[in-house]
């Protein structure tokens, strides 16, 4: 049985960090330092999985907010860097290190927690349940153009001098997206950008949108592949990060985009899933959206908390019967409804799991996707009315 610890020292810090890189296996070297760790891990929230003396495990999370449907934000606990030595995996470590750092944050008064999972069938286990998708996205340049009649809001610049995250992060801060799923981007979020940044040696582009004179949106981008881009016919640029609170930055962001010279295809790893991308163009096909792919897996700590700070649509209320085995207290009934939401000793509606409430929490699944896959019981339609959302939910970034 092994003995969950919260890790202090930098030694401890930067020992977890070696546990979950050999964990992970395929990620890129990265070299960290005892000093640089510390700014790369908010105190108290790096959790260790000790075997005797020997650290096999560990897990951390720093705070922020995730934005409900009607812009409400909650307090958010971005979880990270899960990993188990390959000499201890399946033996429960995992399981004890999750569910301590969730009781911990319930107990800490946390709403919701969020992870990017390596895989796809080991969260649910504990409640987390995928909450948004994205999609990927190809443009071919040469057939490419933005139509004329679309919103347009101002002017972009490259910014080259000085430290461009600070520029970037003031931007997220001063004008952040409304969309639901939308996560803080945190302190250790931006230094572990920094640190990438000092230690990378390809070309990297940074250009900010200014509206009325004020920075408000910006896109970082660079060549996939420097060595072949003089002789290739096939140079293609990766779009790294893309900040763009509304649909007229992102349109202004996209055509400076496809004024870059000497690009064949742009690539964007990640957008909304109704990303008005292809409607932009004068030719759609111009635009290949790819794969799909699950984006925030969200556990719902305070079930009461998280339903009633989010807007409802018009209709009926409904009773949702909701189950959570390893945080009891949010199993219950609850009265949902346009002007709000109550715990009830009623007949249920429907019947769910906190894994797959998670799931119609933002937005991203409707309730009657839900029953049809067996993962929700009841009549759908009233709690489909009440759910729904104007824009797909997207977080839009990593951690």
């Amino acid at each position: 049985m092994v003995d969950i610890r919260i890790l202090e020292s930098r030694s401890d810090l930067l020992e977890s960090q070696r546990v979950f890189r050999a964990a992970m296996v395929g990620l890129p070297t990265l070299q960290v330092t005892e000093d640089e760790i510390a700014s790369l891990r908010e105190p108290g929230r790096t959790y260790g999985a000790f075997d005797g003396d020997r650290l096999v495990g560990t897990t951390d999370s720093a705070r922020g907010t995730l934005t409900l449907p009607g812009g409400a934000r909650v307090p958010h606990l971005a979880v990270t860097h899960v990993g188990v030595l390959p000499t201890h995996t399946r033996r429960g470590v995992v399981s004890a290190l999750l569910r301590r750092q969730l009781r911990d944050a319930r107990d800490a008064g946390g709403v919701v927690a969020s992870l990017r999972a390596s895989e796809a069938v080991i969260y649910g286990r504990y409640g987390y349940g995928v909450a948004t998708s994205s999609v990927s996205a190809e443009v071919v340049t040469a057939r490419a153009s933005v139509r004329d009649e679309a919103v347009s809001s101002g002017t972009v610049r490259l910014v080259e001098d000085g430290d461009v995250f600070d520029v970037q992060a003031g931007i997220v801060a001063a004008h952040p997206s409304s969309r639901p799923g939308t996560i803080t981007r945190l302190p250790v979020w931006w230094n572990a950008s920094r640190l990438r940044g000092r230690t990378d040696t390809g070309p990297v582009w940074n250009a900010v949108h200014s509206t009325g004179g004020v920075d408000d949106g910006y896109v970082r981008y660079r060549p996939r592949d420097p060595r072949t881009w003089w002789s290739g016919n096939d140079r293609r640029v990766v779009v790294e990060d893309f900040h763009a609170p509304d649909d007229a930055v992102f349109a202004d962001l996209v055509r400076f985009l496809l004024r870059l010279d000497l690009v064949d295809r742009i690539t964007f790893p990640a957008l909304p899933v109704d990303t008005v991308l292809p409607l932009l163009m004068h030719d759609r096909r111009s635009v290949r959206l790819d794969r799909t792919e699950d984006e925030t897996w969200l556990r719902i700590l305070d079930v009461s908390a998280a339903l009633s700070a989010r807007t409802y649509g018009a209709g009926d209320p409904v009773t949702i019967a909701v189950q959570d085995p390893d945080l009891p207290e949010n199993a219950g009934t609850y009265a949902v409804a346009p002007d709000g939401v109550r715990v009830v000793d009623a007949a249920p509606d429907l019947t769910v799991h906190v894994r797959d409430l998670a799931s119609v929490l933002l937005g991203g699944t409707s309730w009657s996707a839900l029953v049809t896959a067996g993962l929700a019981q009841g009549e759908p339609a009233a709690a489909d009315a009440l759910f729904r959302t104007a824009s797909a939910p997207f977080a839009g970034v990593g951690f």
